[in-house]
């Protein structure tokens, strides 16, 4: 053991465990293209848990079994969210690319741990249970059918750019008192720090003064007018003192894990219900198939793949694998929620399998999992969006073939680039055409 290299595998790219065993490039259009298919390929090939390389050359492992997934997000102390214990810091340029989505030590809900962390869950939490469901809801109609008017005389639409990213990040927005017009940057900030490209890091900078500001602007408006009832209001009112360093960053955590994933999971739940005929009848008013396809595509098409991630306090073993202290763990969410073991278990009792089930990780689980507040904000955002346009756009129905489909290009998130429609043009709301 004394001579296994720092990393927990070696430079050649081998597996300390099993050293015949290569690494997998976490890069490449399968990852989006075709998961299920890599998963399964990875079970078979590495097991559970797999040697993975970063871009860069940056070493990793990715937790894809659903029993050690578990295991891991059960034991904070083991494997805890301290980014500050990755002995791959010297090695990480300030411009690498995947630096926003693994963060960096800073005062926020998502990046803290232990006592620390409880103390941002324990602002941060009552916060969004201030929200009020009924109003958020009313807010997402009303945003949802601004939105449809747009383009409902068309005939025809493009779903994500028009539609599902939109529709999040504004009523977040408003939930949180930004104004509308802030909207589209905010939007365009965390789309391209989570893909990951060139612009990643000037859309950080970007994200992180926008949502830092608004803390001010908010402290301010209350100063002027009182508490009044946006969630940064309600953060600010907790009794605990924070920075307004501390507010910015769990303000970026909140619209961060609430708005790409929430767009996703709306845009991959009409997918499998414009590509599915089992869910015909949601187009018919049926709208108990509408939580059923969005129950479904969190366990097939869940919006996060993959989440990083974990760092280990000490060495250890996982699975078959030797994990190093200081070894990150990147959570392979869309892959534990196809392990052939829990499948194989749940189909004893449902079929599909995963009808009426809600063991899946698209929210993750343990101490960082999607607080419950925040998944029913997700969940009144996206089942409101698509209850409006199936209300509106009866007849709704890809204008493509489903196969010419294209996915973001990211291993991380889960999304589409595009989703073109055609319907019978409408009227808009207002009485007339667009």
């Amino acid at each position: 053991m004394s001579s296994m290299p720092e990393s927990g595998f070696d430079h050649a790219g081998a597996c300390p465990v099993h050293p015949d065993s290569a690494v997998v490039p976490l890069s490449g259009p399968r990852f989006h293209t075709d998961p299920h298919r890599l998963y399964n390929e990875m079970r078979r090939e590495h097991g559970p848990v797999v040697a993975v390389e970063l871009p860069g050359g940056i070493p990793a492992w990715l937790v894809i079994g659903y029993r050690e997934l578990h295991q891991v997000t059960s034991d904070p102390n083991l494997f805890p969210r301290n980014v500050a214990l990755w002995k791959q810091w010297p090695n990480i340029p300030p411009d690498w690319p995947l630096l926003p989505m693994v963060g960096q030590p800073m005062p926020s809900i998502y990046f803290t741990a232990g006592a620390e962390h409880r103390r941002h869950v324990q602002m941060v939490e009552p916060a969004l249970e201030a929200v009020d469901p009924f109003e958020l809801r009313r807010a997402c109609e009303d945003l949802a059918d601004g939105l449809i008017d747009a383009f409902c005389g068309r005939g025809e639409a493009e779903l994500v750019s028009e539609f599902a990213v939109p529709l999040p990040v504004l009523a977040l927005a408003r939930v949180m008192g930004f104004s509308d017009e802030s909207a589209p940057e905010l939007a365009w900030t965390m789309k391209t720090l989570a893909d990951g490209g060139a612009e990643a890091q000037a859309a950080y900078a970007r994200f992180t003064e926008l949502s830092h500001g608004q803390v001010h602007v908010e402290r301010d408006r209350v100063a002027r007018e009182g508490l009044g009832y946006t969630l940064i209001a309600a953060m600010l009112a907790n009794p605990e003192p924070f920075t307004d360093e501390e507010y910015g960053y769990d303000v970026q955590a909140i619209l961060a894990a609430g708005h790409l994933t929430t767009a996703d999971w709306l845009v991959n739940s009409l997918n499998l219900m414009l590509t599915d005929e089992r869910f015909a009848a949601a187009f018919g008013g049926g709208r108990r198939s509408v939580g059923q396809a969005m129950n479904e595509a969190l366990w097939e098409d869940g919006p996060t793949q993959i989440l990083a991630g974990r760092w280990a306090s000490r060495d250890t073993r996982l699975a078959d694998k030797v994990i190093r202290g200081g070894d990150m763990l990147l959570l392979g969410l869309g892959a534990a929620n196809l392990d052939p073991h829990v499948r194989a278990h749940l189909a004893e009792d449902a079929e599909p399998a995963h009808t009426g089930n809600s063991a899946h990780f698209a929210f993750s689980h343990g101490e960082y999992r999607c607080p419950f507040p925040a998944q029913q904000i997700a969940e009144i955002i996206a089942r409101t969006g698509i209850e409006v346009l199936l209300d509106r756009l009866p007849d709704l129905d890809l204008a493509i073939p489903a196969l010419n489909l294209v996915r973001r290009p990211s291993p991380f998130l889960r999304g589409m680039t595009s989703l073109p429609v055609h319907f019978t043009p409408v009227r808009a709301v207002g009485g007339t055409y667009e």
